[in-house]
């Protein structure tokens, strides 16, 4: 059995295409590298001191979904099984049965980078 494969033209918009789409990723990974880095920074200058070991504690990471990629920010300070910027985020309960209220400090201090990485992504469109 035979096959022929017959075309006219050329595969240039094809060709442009696959290398555009080659170039894209790292510079995706780049530019999430450099908002990931902010956000740590952000997150520490915001997190509440007590021993600073929370604050140093924190990092990104890269994640690739089914859409794209995204930044998670962490916090690998554990105590007790509790995340503790969370406790200090929302709030927690003491031994003696109290309660110290939450700080709503992650929000404040993530939301000047989400704006400034939309900002940033406006520019490329227009």
């Amino acid at each position: 059995m035979k096959i022929n494969f017959e075309h006219s033209g050329n595969f240039n918009r094809f060709e442009t295409f696959l290398t555009k789409a080659v170039r894209i990723k790292p510079i995706t990974r780049m530019i999430l590298n450099k908002y990931g880095q902010k956000g740590v920074e952000a997150l520490k200058n915001a997190t509440p001191k007590d021993s600073g070991l929370t604050a140093d504690s924190w990092y990104y990471e890269i994640e690739e979904t089914k859409s794209g990629s995204e930044i998670v920010w962490k916090n690998s300070n554990v105590q007790n099984g509790f995340i503790v910027a969370i406790l200090l985020q929302y709030g927690h309960v003491t031994k003696n049965g109290g309660f110290v209220k939450g700080t709503d400090y992650i929000n404040p201090a993530i939301e000047g980078i989400f704006q400034r990485m939309a900002d940033e992504a406006w520019k490329e469109v227009t």
